[in-house]
């Protein structure tokens, strides 16, 4: 036997995923948060590398340790996911806004800048 909530969540999902132009939505949302990323990127490039991954399934490639990235993320109120020791994952959901991607960058960039002003402190010194 199966279990009917997981039958109707499933069904429910499909609903969603199955609409016409949701799938195309996703890609230009995906778009949208790899160029903002790739411009964080840009601006600080002491604090991030790059950016990696594929669609909404992206990896910042940290200088430093991912662990001093993610605590200054965290100071963010935005929650990632460290992976390796040079990586941090962002995973939305395929439903994630315009407006929460420019959110989101808006909080990476605020802990990237506080990041690199940290590193400036310290080579002032």
């Amino acid at each position: 036997g199966g279990n009917p909530l997981a039958m109707a969540v499933g069904n429910a999902v499909l609903d969603v995923v199955l609409e016409e132009g949701f799938l195309e939505d996703v890609q230009r949302k995906a778009l949208l948060l790899k160029q903002g990323l790739a411009g964080v990127a840009d601006e600080f490039p002491e604090v991030l590398e790059g950016i990696r991954g594929t669609g909404l399934m992206l990896g910042l490639k940290c200088v430093m340790p991912n662990t001093k990235v993610n605590m200054a993320l965290r100071d963010q109120h935005l929650l990632a996911v460290p992976a390796g020791d040079n990586v941090i994952r962002l995973l939305p959901p395929l439903t994630v806004t315009d407006a929460e991607i420019g959110e989101a960058l808006d909080r990476i960039r605020a802990g990237a800048r506080g990041l690199a002003d940290a590193i400036a402190a310290a080579a002032a010194k």
